[in-house]
């Protein structure tokens, strides 16, 4: 599954850089309860040279869920696509391949 780091999780005066407020494709946000099930499920964010990787950790709002790396994220990170390891039912959506045609229809 996919999601979109938005920004990272502050107050007025102070933001945490470890954690990081992420978006979620709309198939799985619309329900409160799918975004639960994603509680506890790796996050994995691709640099150049090295990933970095987190969990999430809480629901942010309608559409979000807050995550918690493992060290800080750099700020090039906003804006960027994560990958959220889940087994989420909705979150299956594979494009049905062509069928195999069968042996007798080329006979």
């Amino acid at each position: 599954m996919i999601g979109r780091i938005v920004n990272f999780r502050g107050g007025r005066r102070t933001h945490h850089t470890n954690q990081m407020v992420l978006e979620i494709s709309d198939e799985i946000s619309s329900k409160k309860e799918n975004l639960v099930k994603l509680m506890g499920k790796k996050v994995t964010y691709k640099a150049k040279t090295h990933d970095i990787i987190g969990t999430v950790t809480r629901i942010h709002g309608k559409r979000g869920v807050v995550a918690r790396f493992n060290r800080g994220m750099p700020g090039q990170a906003i804006g960027s696509v994560v990958e959220i390891a889940a087994d989420v039912s909705v979150a299956v959506t594979s494009v049905n391949p062509q069928p195999e045609p069968s042996k007798q229809d080329n006979i």
